[in-house]
């Protein structure tokens, strides 16, 4: 028989959905676990680069462990707002409440009008592109094949477009070395760096018949960030971190080598034969932290494809308030979203970029900002988002189950037609109840692995 009780649906089980599931079983609060895919990993299955393959594994195991649990109920396969109604689930299902750790899915348009009408021909956005790298060595892959040429632009300057261009080049470069009749792949051109494995075989960009790829950023090298800027900062200050900046990234570039044009920023496409072939620039100067954009000044730049790494932002779903590109919250302490007394956001759906409060957590401040944009270089650099999600979680989580305890418990029929529900949408996607076994079912292979069985 059904606990009687509060029943509390998280909608996303990767690194804050299985933060929520981890603090609210411990409280004695059913849960049923949705996500959009058939694993719940979000981000660290398809946003995170797949050379970080022991803290995807570390990231991924925790999760498990979590989800795993017999008194979760697990549902996979089931996209909020297409296969199921956001507003039918919070008003007539009969959830406790609502949290939404559903993540952002969404890339953030690039601002030339009527480009987008080019994806896929002539331009990809980082989100497709990062899924589609992390799936691309499995011989099974039946999802959309990117078609990553030598040559190629990405625009952008965070921390997201490095990552971005690190993957074009280990695309094209393995690409070219295979022609050549080279052993390569992503791993080990990522672990070695792309310019000491050409030159441990004595080649150069000459030599497999390719010129590489450049990232545009829209503000100096400076200003790019690779390195936090003190709030405050004088002047001295401000320059040594500008200099550890462009420190960092000539060794990046050096590394993968890739190209660097700053202070550019796209205006206008460039089409020919019905097919995006480069972008329009408008130069541009920092200054005082303020960008000037000289409207007056066009660059062409004729390419064989542009990618745009601008960023991701939550995915609209009918029936979720939204102020610009976020979601709409009336308590920025719980995330409670505007209009709706049952329903939280949690992890990177929430509403924005400003501090929550300063709350001291190992050592770190917990801020409200989008922590699950995985692109940054380093293993430490991704651990520490993994760990800011959580505590961020954490910290509403405080505020969210007291909130949920004081909301009238279900009744045993509620709760029966609630798990009809649950089982009828379970029994559609073919998920029996065992969690190690759809796991294990439905895992991609691993590169690393098919890499070790070669050998």
């Amino acid at each position: 028989m059904e606990k009687i009780g509060h029943y509390v649906a998280i909608f996303g089980g990767a690194v804050a959905g299985s933060e929520a599931v981890y603090q609210l079983i411990k409280n004695d609060i059913n849960l049923v676990v949705f996500d959009q895919n058939a694993l719940p990993y979000g981000k660290i299955e398809s946003g995170l680069p797949k050379w970080h393959v022991k803290l995807r594994d570390k990231q991924e195991q925790k999760i498990d462990e979590r989800i795993s649990d017999p008194k979760i109920k697990y549902v996979p396969n089931v996209h909020l707002g297409k296969d199921i109604d956001f507003i039918d689930v919070v008003k007539n299902w009969g959830f406790s409440a609502v949290l939404l750790a559903n993540g952002a899915w969404r890339d953030r348009p690039l601002q030339v009008e009527g480009i987008d009408a080019y994806i896929g021909n002539g331009l990809y956005y980082q989100n497709p592109l990062v899924a589609w790298f992390n799936q691309n060595h499995d011989p099974n892959y039946k999802g959309e094949w990117l078609d990553i040429v030598d040559g190629a632009i990405v625009v952008g300057g965070g921390l997201a477009s490095l990552d971005i261009i690190k993957i074009v080049m280990l695309v094209t470069v393995e690409k070219a070395l295979k022609e050549k009749g080279y052993k390569a792949n992503a791993l080990m051109l990522e672990h070695k760096g792309i310019s000491t494995v050409l030159n441990e075989l004595g080649l150069t960009f000459d030599d497999l018949g390719i010129k590489g790829a450049t990232l545009y950023t829209r503000q100096g090298i400076e200003h790019m960030p690779l390195a936090a800027l003190p709030k405050n900062a004088d002047d001295i200050m401000r320059e040594k971190i500008y200099n550890v900046r462009r420190k960092v990234l000539k060794i990046a570039m050096d590394k993968f080598l890739f190209k660097v044009v700053d202070n550019h920023v796209p205006a206008d496409k460039i089409i020919k034969n019905g097919r995006l072939t480069g972008l329009k620039f408008n130069r541009t100067e920092t200054k005082n932290d303020k960008i000037k954009v000289f409207t007056d000044e066009f660059i062409d730049v004729e390419v064989p494809l542009v990618i745009s790494a601008i960023g991701s932002i939550p995915e609209l779903i009918p029936g979720i308030p939204t102020k610009g590109e976020v979601y709409r919250v009336n308590d920025i302490e719980s995330g409670q979203l505007e209009g709706f007394d049952n329903v939280f956001i949690l992890g990177n759906a929430v509403t924005g970029r400003g501090n929550i409060r300063d709350t001291q957590a190992h050592g770190r401040k917990v801020t409200e900002r989008i922590v699950d944009q995985f692109m940054v270089n380093s293993e430490e650099d991704y651990k520490e988002l993994f760990d800011r999600a959580e505590e961020l979680t954490d910290f509403r989580l405080s505020t969210i189950g007291d909130k949920i305890k004081s909301f009238s418990p279900l009744t045993s029929e509620k709760i029966q037609k609630l798990m009809q529900k649950i089982t009828a949408l379970q029994n559609r996607t073919g998920y029996n109840g065992n969690y190690q076994q759809w796991v294990k079912k439905y895992t991609p292979p691993r590169l690393e692995n098919m890499i070790q069985h070669e050998k």
